[in-house]
């Protein structure tokens, strides 16, 4: 096998409000955090003992407005993505590593009667380009005249 793959797939809870960011050439990011957590039942102690780990997502242009619009901190998300290392220098002079998740697709999962504002699924390209953002659709509570 020649390829090799780079490929995130999470679902987990916002831990804060998206954070953008506006660049000159009128683009943008958006940087927020998701928890994933694991659970078991410990078996010398019978406890159940649960571990949580944080993941940097990074959106960017439209899905990044898309996701400040209308997420909040406790929603719960898809996200699919690639894992990125950033290398950067601090105010101290010392080379620090940050590791992210550049996303390229999501999809809310909080219930619409959870949040304020409809769910939306969003599809976007490697360039940060993609479609446009669709309302989740309704559930038919059986009043359609439909023949099945």
């Amino acid at each position: 096998m020649s390829g090799t793959l780079n490929k995130v797939m999470l679902i987990g809870n916002l831990g804060d409000e998206v954070k953008m960011h506006y660049f000159d050439d009128k683009n943008c990011v958006g940087r927020f955090p998701i928890a994933t957590s694991e659970s078991y039942v410990s078996k010398q102690t019978n406890e159940r003992i649960t571990n949580t780990e944080w993941h940097n997502i990074v959106v960017r242009n439209k899905a990044a407005e898309i996701c400040e619009k209308y997420l909040k901190k406790g929603d719960k998300i898809y996200i699919e993505g690639r894992i990125k290392t950033r290398k950067w220098t601090d105010d101290k002079g010392m080379e620090r590593y940050s590791t992210e998740i550049q996303c390229n697709e999501f999809t809310f999962l909080t219930p619409k009667g959870e949040q304020q504002n409809a769910s939306v699924s969003q599809n976007t390209t490697a360039n940060g380009t993609g479609s446009e953002a669709t309302e989740a659709p309704a559930i038919n509570n059986g009043n359609d005249d439909l023949p099945f």
